[in-house]
Formats: structure tokens, sequence, C-alpha cells
């Protein structure tokens, strides 16, 4: 949906150069944790547009599990042509709870800070910075990384021809070599229900999840060279009725952190799970490799991030300020200095690419 024209260039350069600690105060002020993005989405289309970018706004479906019927968005900034050699793009979606935007003389403090409305902040000055320059940028800003990718995924068909693509993502404004990917599995057991005082006449589904938790991590997992190795996490363990009731049924969720192709994992852990449990691989996302710029300090990503999902918008790159350390926790913060500095980077990493 085309939400309106671009502002005449003399409007345009008339405004006020962005701050992206403002900017970021004003992002963390709306409450978008996943499946409640159509808030900050209105606002991002709203703030774009009235400085002269050519927006559009695309619905990403909600998934029955989320139980909301909200609107929620995609948005995207671009020139009147429709086309932009290089896109910026991080998501609006942050994880629970909501915390409020704070401040002191050196770091600011809320959900979504780092990951990753600071990122979206720094994004638009630096595009700003760009397209003042001739430079032909894009913004896009999508929901649901957070949970499933889904607003990349949407975003992947209606590409708009761009060379390379910055992802943005906290990685200390170092570009990532790689980014991890992710694997869930969930192993479940079954059994027979029976009195805990009789443990011959029950088949226990607990002890036999168990036996397989205890193959499945001693399973040796791939390692790449230069990248690291693969982990994996046991995130939930649930089953059985109660303490005296022989279980007839538990079930475990499982997260593998993926360097490299998934076939030999999947191959193992489902070796190590038989006899004892069912394997259900329910998703995975691909270990991504990713290209340096000499000059510009790198790290690895053992997070994943929505670029596996963003294949039609070019080359990808992966930067961003913050650390993923204190991503996700009720402790979330980001260096001011840090974020000014970040527009800087995305500002010269963009023109060399763009030579």
């Amino acid at each position: 949906m085309l939400n309106a024209p671009i502002t005449p260039k003399d409007k345009v350069a008339g405004l006020a150069a962005i701050d992206p600690i403002l900017l970021t105060k004003e992002l963390v002020g709306i409450e978008s944790t996943t499946y409640h993005e159509g808030a900050v989405g209105d606002f991002l289309a709203d703030f774009l547009s009235g400085r002269g970018w050519v927006v559009e706004k695309t619905a990403v479906p909600q998934p029955k599990e989320s139980g909301r019927d909200e609107s929620r968005w995609n948005v995207y900034g671009g020139s009147s042509d429709g086309t932009a050699e290089l896109v910026f793009s991080t998501h609006m979606d942050t994880v629970p709870p909501f915390i409020g935007f704070s401040e002191d003389a050196d770091f600011i403090y809320g959900r979504g800070v780092c990951d990753a409305k600071g990122i979206i902040a720094a994004q638009v000055a630096a595009a700003e910075r760009l397209r003042a320059e001739g430079y032909s940028i894009g913004l896009l800003f999508v929901s649901g990384e957070e949970r499933d990718s889904a607003g990349a995924k949407v975003a992947n068909e209606s590409p708009k021809g761009s060379r390379f693509l910055i992802n943005g993502e906290p990685t200390d404004n170092r570009l990532a070599l790689a980014s991890k990917g992710a694997l869930r599995a969930v192993l479940t057991s079954k059994g027979k229900m029976g009195h805990s005082a009789y443990p011959e006449l029950g088949e226990s589904a607990v002890h036999k999840l168990v036996e397989a938790l205890s193959k499945v991590l001693a399973v040796p997992l791939p390692v790449e060279e230069g990248i690291g190795d693969s982990t994996l996490n046991v995130g939930q363990i649930q089953g059985g009725r109660a303490p005296n009731v022989i279980a007839d049924h538990a079930e475990a969720q499982l997260l593998i952190r993926l360097v490299g192709d998934s076939s030999s994992t999947r191959a193992a852990i489902e070796e190590a799970a038989a006899g004892l449990a069912e394997v259900d691989f329910t998703l995975e996302i691909p270990f991504v490799k990713l290209r340096s710029v000499e000059g510009f300090p790198t790290m690895v990503a053992k997070f994943t991030t929505d670029i596996p999902q963003l294949t039609n918008w070019g080359e990808p790159l992966l930067l961003g300020p913050g650390s993923i350390h204190v991503a996700h926790t009720p402790h979330e913060k980001l260096a001011k200095k840090e974020l000014l500095e970040s527009v800087n980077l995305y500002v010269e990493i963009a023109k060399r690419l763009l030579g």
C-alpha cells in the first residue's frame, strides 16, 4: 500500500538532521512486542513520509498462535522511482516484556534500545545522509523477526532490485563474518500409565525421555574452522501426571545453533533418540557466511537473523551497535557514543560498497 508521495526536495532540505538518541527514545516509547508491531509501523511510516521518503506499508499476517487480529506491517521507505542500490534493514518487534525508555550521561536503556530500535534510528540517520549525497538508498523495517521472520518472508516477495542489504543486529559495531543457523527439535516419548509402586506394570515416558536426552547431549556436533562449534540447548521439558503416577507422555524442546549444513546433526539426533523418543524438526534457519570489508573489525554472530529470509534483497552484510549479551534481558542498554558511531559506520560502509 503506497502511503504518501515524496515531499518536495526544498522541504526535505529544510528539515533538521535526525538525532538518533531522540528517535530511539520515541521508538522505545511505543510498545511493539512480537504480534503488536502495528503502532510502531504506523509511527515509522508517518515519520519517513514526512521527511520525503516514498513509503509503502505491507501487511504481515497474524498467525493463529498469536490470538490477535490487529494489523501489523512491514515499512519500506525509498525513492520516487521505486528502486534502491543499497537497503538498510532491521526489525521493529521486540521480545517481551515492554520496558520504558530511560537514560543517563552515557547510556540509554529500555526494551529495544539495541535490539533493534536504536539500530532503526541509526539506519534512518545514515540513509538520510547518503540520500542527500545522491546515493540510491532504501529502508526496510519488518515485523516478526523475534518469532518466525514472518515480515522478512513477506518482504522477500517484493524486492526493490538492491545490490546490497545491510541488516542490523547488535554486533558491537563489528561486521559479522557469519551468522549461525538454528534448528528446533521436539523429542516426544510415550509410555504406559501405572501406579508408581509397581513400575513393572507401566512404562515411564519420562525415564525414556531422560535417557534419550542424555544420549543427545553426548552427540558430537559439527565445528566450522574460523567460525566455531554448533551448540545445543534443551530449553523446555514437560510430561507426567503426578509423582506417584508412571508417566505416559513426556516432551522436550531443543534448539541447536548450526554451523554448516544440518543433515549430519539431524541424523545424529535421530540415531541417539531411536527407540526412546520420536524426533520432529519444527524449524530450520540456515547457517550463513557473510562478507568482510577491508578495514572494518569483524565478529561471528552466534544468533540468527532475518538474512536467510531476505535472499532477494542483494548481497547481505550484518552490522549494528550494541551487545547481544544485554538484548532480551531486563538490563538492555546501549552506549550513546556507540549509537552515534554506528551512523558513521553505516555511511562509510555504504559508500565503500557503492563505490
